[in-house]
């Protein structure tokens, strides 16, 4: 009795300085973090299109504002916001793909938006309208911190993935490489939008 719990107290010693020592510990960590950064890019996307009514209840405000162009919006957003989102989205790129092009879409009707309402100078004047610019120029920024987050720690995990020997551990559980912002996304991530007015006179 007392050999079979010394047995089984030498295997488990074992089969923990083997999963530790081949990555196993770290891919339950670095996939952790990469869930826990995903999650808040997706906070920060939905923060945004949270924004947007009240962008809408302003701008139809003004008679006169291109109302194609706020419609634009309006059907952006309704259209990033109805991709489901999970966390195992990660693992599935064409389902990555989709949510990056939809949420490209919604930031350039944005930003062309934005540019409209320079035409504008009531509205670009209009209090409302200027907490709002605050507010989604903030947004823009958390966005940027947290993809810039999720891309790091994706390579993190990536990079476990592929490299000797945890590359046998992630064959043995089956952990696949992630997916992450395009290459084309990364180069626009790095320069959020700039959202500045000058004073009114």
């Amino acid at each position: 009795m007392l050999m079979s719990r010394l047995f089984l107290v030498v295997w488990a010693l074992a089969a923990s300085l083997l999963l530790g020592g081949c990555g196993y510990n770290d891919f339950q960590r670095l996939d952790e973090q990469t869930k826990s950064a995903w999650a808040e890019v997706l906070n920060q996307y939905q923060r945004r299109a949270d924004l947007i009514p009240n962008l809408q209840a302003i701008v139809e405000g003004e008679a006169d504002f291109e109302q194609e162009t706020l419609t634009k919006v309006i059907e952006a957003r309704a259209k990033a916001t109805s991709i489901q989102v999970s966390p195992d989205m990660v693992n599935n790129p064409a389902a990555m793909q989709q949510f990056q092009a939809a949420q490209g879409e919604l930031g350039s009707a944005l930003a062309r938006l934005m540019v409209v309402v320079e035409r504008y100078p009531q509205l670009k004047a209009n209090q409302a309208f200027r907490d709002f610019s605050a507010e989604y120029a903030g947004t823009e920024n958390r966005i940027t911190v947290a993809r810039n987050d999720f891309i790091q720690a994706v390579q993190e995990y990536n990079i476990l993935r592929r490299s000797f020997p945890t590359n046998l551990t992630a064959m043995i559980f089956g952990y696949e490489t992630k997916a992450s912002f395009t290459v084309e996304n990364e180069a626009a991530i790095s320069t959020p939008p700039k959202i500045e007015f000058g004073s009114q006179k």
